[in-house]
C-alpha cells in the first residue's frame, strides 16, 4: 500500500512510531427480563456499579486524573441523565437497550453543541455509556491497547487510554476527537502524543499495519514508505536524545545563550501534581489553579480546608515564592452551585474576578485562607480576568478586611501582595493604571481576545495564534509597563510550553516563564539556545 498522510490538530506534543492498533466498539448481549420493574432495578444496580467503581479508582490516583474522573461520578449521580431510560423501560424496553437509547441521545446532543467545551464532552458521555452497559451484561466492554502502539479510531474514552500503558511509548490518532478534551489532558500528562481532527479514517482494503505519528505538527504516516520511516527514526533520535539532555540538566538555572537569566517557574492544578517533584527543578510555582477545591469538594470548600490545602503547596516550596490564583470559575469551568447556568457568551460573562466580587462570601472566605497560609511561605495571590482597575482596588479592600478580622481574632496571619493576569487586552494596553504588586500575562485568554477565535474551534484555531505580532505587541507593553513600575512580570499560559515561541517570548523583555512541570526540561533546554532581547 501507498503511505497515507493525513494533517489534523496537535493535541498532545512528540514523536512516535508503533503498529495500527484499531478501536472497535464492542458489544455485550443480555438477557432481559419480561419485568419493567427488575429491568429498572437492574439498570439502577448498573449505574451504582459504575459510580461506586469510579470513586473506588479515584481513591488510588491523584491530580488531573481525578478531576476527570469526578465528572463522570457526578454525571452518573445526575438523575436527569436516567429518566429517559427509566421512561422506556416502563413502556417494556430492555434496561440495557433503553439506556443505549439514552445516552446515545445525550452523546449526539454533546457532538452537535455550538460550544467546543461540551463537544470535547462527548467522550466522557460515551465512557458512562459503556461502563453501565459493562455492569449490566457482567463483561468488560473497556478496549485494550497494546503498549506502544498507536491507537487509530474515531474518538477515545478516558477509561481505555487510563487501561493502556504509555510507558512504552504510542500514540493516538483520532478522525473526530479535541485539544480540550479529557484524554488530551491526560495524553498530555502521560506524554503521549495525539493529534485529533484527522477526519474520516477509511482504508481501501486492508487496514494500515504501522503508523508515524507527530503531534507537535499535527500529522500522522499511515503505512511509511522504507526512506519515509527512517528520516521519520532520525527525527525521533535527535529529539529523545536532546530530551535526555535537557533532563539532565533541569535542576540547573534557566540561562540564555548569552547568560540572561530566566526563571522557569511551574503551573499546577492540584497538590498532588509536586509529588515526587524535587523543587530545585523550579524557581518557584507561577500559578496555583484553585477551581481544583471547588470542583471536587462536592460543595464551596471551607476556610480550613483551602487553608491547609494552600499551606501544603508552599511548604512544598521551602521558600521559592507561590503565586495562587484566587478562583477562576466560569467560561469553560462552570462550577455547580457558584457559576451563572445559560449565559449567551460564557467567555464574555460572569467569570473570574466577576464571579468573586459578585459572591463575596465565597471570595471572603479564600482571602481569609490564603492569608494565613501566607505565614507558611511566600505567597503571592493572583486575581484573574481583571479587565479595569476598580475591579482590583475592590479586591484590595476586601483582602484588607479580612486580614484585620484575622489580627483581631489572634489568628496567625500575613498580607499577602495582590497582583493581576493580564488576559484581557484592555488591561494590557493599560497595564501602568493597575496598582498592582505584580502582573502575571494569560496568553491564553489574551491570544483568544485579541484574534476574535477559539484555540478549541477548528475553523479558527489558525487565527488563535500566540506568536502573533498582536499578541506579542501586547505582552511587551505589559513587560514595559512593570519595567515602569517596577515590579515582576511572568507569562503563565500554554504559550510559555510552546518552544517554537521561547525566542519571540524571550524578545518581548519577558525573564520569567511558567509552565506544567512535565514540560519544565525542555523549556530549558529551548532557553539556552534562546539570545537575550535586542538591545537590552
Amino acid at each position: 500500500m501507498a503511505e497515507i498522510h493525513l494533517i489534523g490538530r496537535a493535541a498532545s506534543p512528540g514523536l512516535a512510531i508503533g503498529p495500527v492498533t484499531m478501536l472497535t466498539a464492542s458489544m455485550a448481549r443480555r438477557t432481559a427480563s419480561d419485568d419493567p420493574a427488575q429491568e429498572a432495578a437492574a439498570l439502577r444496580a448498573a449505574i451504582e456499579g459504575a459510580r461506586a467503581e469510579i470513586a473506588k479508582q479515584i481513591k488510588t490516583i491523584q491530580g488531573e486524573v481525578a478531576d476527570i474522573l469526578q465528572f463522570q461520578v457526578a454525571m452518573l449521580e445526575d438523575d436527569a441523565l436516567a429518566d429517559p431510560a427509566y421512561e422506556v423501560i416502563s413502556a417494556g424496553i430492555a434496561a440495557d437497550h433503553a439506556w443505549r437509547m439514552a445516552l446515545d441521545a445525550e452523546i449526539s446532543g454533546y457532538r452537535a453543541a455550538e460550544d467546543e467545551y461540551f463537544r470535547a464532552r462527548a467522550a466522557d458521555i460515551v465512557d458512562i455509556r459503556d461502563r453501565v452497559l459493562a455492569h449490566l451484561s457482567g463483561v468488560d466492554t473497556v478496549a485494550r491497547i497494546a503498549g506502544g502502539s498507536i491507537v487509530a479510531a474515531d474518538d477515545i474514552t478516558p477509561s481505555a487510554f487510563l487501561a493502556a500503558d504509555w510507558s512504552h511509548g504510542g500514540a493516538i490518532a483520532l478522525a473526530a476527537g479535541s485539544p480540550s478534551s479529557h484524554v488530551a489532558m491526560l495524553a498530555r500528562a502521560r506524554g503521549a502524543p495525539m493529534v485529533v481532527g484527522l477526519g474520516p479514517l477509511s482504508w481501501n482494503g486492508q487496514p494500515p499495519a504501522l503508523a508515524l505519528v507527530d503531534g507537535d505538527t499535527g500529522s500522522v504516516i499511515f503505512d511509511p514508505e522504507p526512506e519515509t520511516r527512517r528520516l521519520f527514526e532520525q527525527r525521533m533520535a535527535a529529539a529523545n536524545a536532546a530530551l535526555a539532555e535537557a533532563e539532565a540538566a533541569s535542576l540547573a538555572p534557566a540561562h540564555t545563550a548569552d547568560g540572561r537569566r530566566i526563571a522557569v517557574l511551574l503551573n499546577i492544578a492540584a497538590p498532588e501534581d509536586l509529588a515526587g517533584l524535587d523543587p530545585a527543578i523550579c524557581d518557584g510555582i507561577g500559578l496555583v489553579r484553585t477551581e481544583f477545591l471547588f470542583e471536587a469538594s462536592g460543595g464551596l470548600p471551607d476556610e480550613d480546608t483551602q487553608y491547609a490545602v494552600y499551606r501544603r503547596i508552599l511548604e512544598w516550596a521551602q521558600g521559592r515564592p507561590v503565586t495562587i490564583r484566587t478562583l477562576d470559575a466560569g467560561g469553560d469551568k462552570p462550577i455547580k452551585g457558584l457559576t451563572i447556568d445559560g449565559e449567551s457568551n460564557p467567555f464574555l460573562g460572569l467569570r473570574g474576578i466577576r464571579l468573586s466580587l459578585a459572591r463575596p462570601e465565597v471570595f471572603r472566605v479564600q482571602l481569609r485562607a490564603l492569608s494565613r497560609a501566607a505565614v507558611h511561605g511566600v505567597l503571592k495571590v493572583m486575581l484573574p480576568m481583571i479587565a479595569v482597575p476598580a475591579e482590583l482596588d475592590r479586591a484590595a479592600v476586601m483582602l484588607d478586611a479580612e486580614f484585620a478580622a484575622l489580627r483581631t481574632e489572634g489568628i496567625a496571619c500575613a498580607r499577602p501582595p495582590l497582583g493581576i493576569m493580564v488576559e484581557v487586552p484592555a488591561a494590557a494596553l493599560r497595564a501602568e493604571d493597575f496598582d498592582a504588586a505584580f502582573y502575571s500575562i494569560g496568553s491564553n485568554d489574551l491570544t483568544q481576545y485579541t484574534m476574535a477565535a477559539a484555540r478549541d474551534i477548528g475553523a479558527v484555531a489558525d487565527l488563535n495564534d500566540a506568536g502573533h505580532p498582536a499578541v506579542l505587541a501586547l505582552i511587551a507593553r505589559t513587560v514595559e509597563a512593570a519595567r515602569k513600575r517596577d515590579v515582576e512580570v511572568s507569562l503563565c499560559g500554554d504559550a510559555a510550553a510552546d518552544t517554537r515561541l521561547t525566542t519571540a517570548l524571550l524578545a518581548t523583555g519577558l525573564t520569567s516563564l511558567s509552565v506544567a512541570p512535565v514540560t519544565v526540561a525542555r523549556l530549558k533546554a529551548a532557553i539556552a539556545k534562546a539570545g537575550s532581547r535586542a538591545g537590552s
